[in-house]
């Protein structure tokens, strides 16, 4: 199991402290040092939708005019928008047996997806 993420995020805390909690070992992909493919983001707005890969709700996202949010209105655009800034992915997500299952953290899904 992979968690796509930042360290300093919040959420990621919750989600990595109630995998510890849970016994549930996985890897940690840092985003912000490693990256992320353009290829991974498609997979993963294929998954969840552009809209919900893509982090409102952040300093990022609300660092842009409103005009240069307005203009993010289309899966390509959003993942060339992810792709140059990654602190605006949700976060985190999880990948279990390669496949992306989890976004954001939700104790309740948590439990339901990963026992």
């Amino acid at each position: 199991m992979i968690v796509y993420g930042i360290p300093n995020c919040n959420t990621v805390k919750k989600s990595l402290d109630w995998l510890k909690s849970h016994q549930i070992d996985f890897e940690f992909h840092d985003f912000k040092k490693k990256g992320i493919t353009v290829e991974k983001l498609n997979e993963w707005c294929n998954i969840f939708g552009w809209e919900t890969v893509l982090n409102r709700k952040g300093l990022t996202w609300k660092k842009l005019s409103k005009d240069e949010q307005a203009a993010i209105d289309t899966k390509e655009k959003a993942i060339a928008y992810l792709a140059e800034n990654m602190s605006a992915i949700k976060r985190p997500i999880i990948e279990k047996n390669g496949k992306a299952t989890l976004i954001s953290f939700d104790e309740e899904r948590y439990a339901q997806t990963l026992g």
